[in-house]
């Protein structure tokens, strides 16, 4: 008999559950890694499903080693079918096949809040994702997420045009909105100048309401896996009840402050993590299903 079955307390409560699907950062600061420290950080439940291996630290790429489609599959599968999702972040996906094996995870397990971060280009410059994947994260992805959150230069391969001025970036919104995303979280951050701003378009709102987040610049040479952060965060405050864009506007000051707490310090000789661990909040608890 289960000593479940012995405990004086009914079991009533959960803890809010997100999934990565995400690539494995050997360095720790970005990937699959930069995503549990970011989920455990908010308070919430982190699994994993990974899709590539990485060998890298904060100078760059090494290598990669691919994970078979199938095995994902298994992977998603085991986690979901025993503990469940209420939020998904979805990162590095490098192959055709492992785009539609996560289309398949979310059409079979109807996997909700999906937050698609398209990891193209890591911020060393490395690339991590295969010509002909693109077309296919498109297709398969955008209509099932429920945001996407681009920076400039991966909004750029996306519409095959570079995107230079805070003005051409509402343009490009609406552009990867027609492409089928609900909503598209467009970081402007590649952009030069004192004040950094970001939109969040919506699908079925006019420009005008669309939503901009700006803040000043801050100073650091260590950026590696803000990305990755960002959107997990994001997909975090979801799992915990906020709304689409109270996650957003949540996310971007939390990681803002990450940003801020790691900008004097050293890890590695290259582009250096974010403080994940800056502000921590105990393991949230919500009532079991």
């Amino acid at each position: 008999m289960s000593h479940l079955n012995d405990l004086a307390h009914p079991l009533s409560q959960r803890y809010p559950r997100v999934l990565s699907i995400a690539g494995s950062d050997s360095g720790g600061g970005a990937g699959i890694q930069a995503d549990l420290k970011t989920i455990a950080a908010l308070g919430c439940y982190g699994m994993t499903a990974i899709t590539a291996l990485t060998a890298q630290n904060t100078l760059g790429v090494r290598a990669i080693h691919a994970v078979p489609a199938a095995f994902l599959k298994e992977q998603i599968a085991a986690v979901v079918e025993d503990i469940g999702v209420d939020a998904v972040k979805i990162g590095m996906l490098h192959a055709p096949e492992i785009v539609e094996a996560v289309a398949w995870a979310i059409d079979t397990y109807r996997l909700p809040n999906v937050v698609l971060d398209p990891v193209m280009v890591a911020t060393s410059g490395d690339t991590l994702i295969e010509d002909a994947t693109i077309g296919v994260l498109v297709r398969e992805l955008f209509p099932r997420a429920t945001l996407v959150t681009p920076n400039l230069d991966e909004a750029a391969l996306l519409l095959g045009r570079p995107l230079a001025t805070v003005d051409e970036m509402e343009a490009a919104a609406a552009e990867l909105l027609q492409r089928g995303a609900g909503a598209v979280l467009l970081k402007g951050g590649h952009l030069p100048g004192e004040i950094v701003s970001d939109l969040l378009a919506l699908r079925g709102e006019a420009p005008a309401f669309w939503i901009r987040l700006t803040g000043e610049r801050i100073a650091s040479g260590n950026l590696h896996g803000s990305g990755c952060t960002l959107s997990s965060a994001i997909a975090a405050f979801l799992a915990i009840g906020q709304t689409l864009e109270e996650a957003v506007q949540s996310a971007h000051a939390w990681v803002r402050g990450a940003i801020a707490e790691g900008a004097h310090v050293r890890t590695g000789h290259g582009n250096g993590p974010l403080n994940h661990g800056y502000a921590p909040v105990p393991m949230r608890r919500v009532p079991l299903d």
